[in-house]
């Protein structure tokens, strides 16, 4: 009897968590004056791949039941943009030899910081398939620039993205960061204004959040910075997408924007809970229920694999209950723009939403943060505004 194999889509996350410097606000797991390792770290990541694509070992307990299609893939970081582009290239040919790919609409991105590209470097990147860059703008002030610890300046994101644009890239997200030290609505107003005459195909919008163990974290205690007050903070985000909307662009997440069919696939295909394997130190993956990572520190990462201690470098961290897979799906989901479709849930799960969680609707629903239209549970304006508190009542 002939086996049958259904077809899941996936997507690929590769971390290259080496930096020139780490930011005064970021907690990412990038490390700097590392790069004398750029060359074994490659190899391995290759290594990992390889063996998941090949191996058939799409998920934490390397058990595939189904065909995986590679529908995107993500070169995140870090500052993946400071490796090689022949390094990048090489891991882009690894996962096209080891998975099924979907050719016709793989989208591929990858992660640039302005300053660390020239034409020559981008016209490498799409020499290997690369079809969609996120440049890391976050404002156009060079002052803010110097206050969030940032090495380039407004000037060379323009010369990045013109390089872009001259050897052909179509596709471009910008990020613009709000909520920073000593900035103004002005100076919200300012940089998208920029950014909009730019025309990028999308743009992400960020809150500045101080996390422990970063220099900002230190300093706001310190009291040697201060961030502006939640109600500036939110008249920044309000004016981010006013501005933005009237420019034609689709408000489809709660920090994203992008001109029609510009939509980021991989971070949608998160959003809807499709599955995912990442490659790298510190990347997350999600297969099969199962959620797991690897670890976070380089050489922690290469010495298991030199060591044949490959099975170290996972860090499981939880098997999905259907239970918890459901509300998941309600938390994710909540963070498009359009929200949860009802018969969307009904077809993943076999169940009506609104009777599975009428508690946690009914309130929501009476302290306006949600609205149900129809098929549709989404985020009102006001949820936008507090979509934490949405979003504990799915945790």
């Amino acid at each position: 009897m002939e086996e049958k194999f259904s077809v899941k889509n996936i997507g690929i996350y590769v971390h290259i968590p080496f930096c020139k410097k780490k930011c005064e606000y970021c907690d990412f797991k990038s490390y700097v004056g590392k790069e004398n390792l750029i060359d074994k770290y490659v190899k391995w990541v290759n290594y990992e791949l390889k063996g998941i694509g090949e191996g058939n070992k799409l998920d934490y307990e390397n058990n595939l039941d189904d065909l995986a299609l590679v529908k995107t893939i993500y070169i995140g970081g870090g500052t993946p943009s400071i490796l090689p582009a022949k390094c990048i290239s090489n891991i882009l040919d690894n996962i096209r030899e080891s998975f099924t790919i979907d050719n016709e609409n793989l989208e591929i991105t990858i992660e640039v910081n302005p300053g660390t590209v020239d034409e020559e470097k981008l016209a490498e990147y799409k020499k290997c398939g690369i079809n969609r860059l996120s440049i890391g703008l976050q404002v156009t002030q060079d002052r803010l620039l110097n206050v969030i610890g940032r090495i380039h300046t407004y000037k060379d994101f323009l010369n990045t993205y013109n390089a872009a644009r001259r050897v052909g890239f179509n596709n471009i997200n910008v990020d613009l960061m709000i909520g920073i030290p000593t900035q103004t609505l002005e100076d919200v107003g300012e940089s998208i204004a920029e950014i909009i005459k730019l025309s990028p195909e999308h743009v992400s919008t960020y809150s500045l959040i101080i996390e422990e163990g970063t220099p900002f974290y230190d300093k706001l205690a310190n009291n040697e910075i201060s961030l502006p007050n939640e109600d500036i903070e939110r008249q920044m985000y309000w004016l981010v997408k006013e501005k933005l909307e009237e420019a034609g662009y689709m408000h489809y997440e709660i920090s994203n924007f992008a001109k029609k069919g510009y939509e980021s696939k991989h971070n949608l295909a998160c959003w809807n809970q499709e599955e995912y394997i990442g490659a790298g130190a510190a990347a997350h993956s999600y297969t099969n229920n199962v959620r797991y990572s690897n670890v976070c520190d380089i050489e922690e990462y290469i010495n298991n694999y030199e060591n044949n201690r490959e099975a170290d470098n996972f860090i499981f961290h939880e098997k999905q209950t259907r239970n918890s897979k459901m509300k998941e799906f309600m938390l994710l989901g909540l963070r498009k723009i359009d929200g949860i479709k009802i018969q969307d849930f009904k077809n993943k799960f076999g169940e009506n939403p609104i009777y599975l969680f009428r508690k946690e609707l009914e309130k929501l629903v009476n302290e306006n943060l949600l609205e149900i239209d129809g098929d549709s549970i989404r985020l009102t304006n006001k949820g936008l505004d507090l979509a934490n508190l949405v979003w504990e009542e799915f945790v």
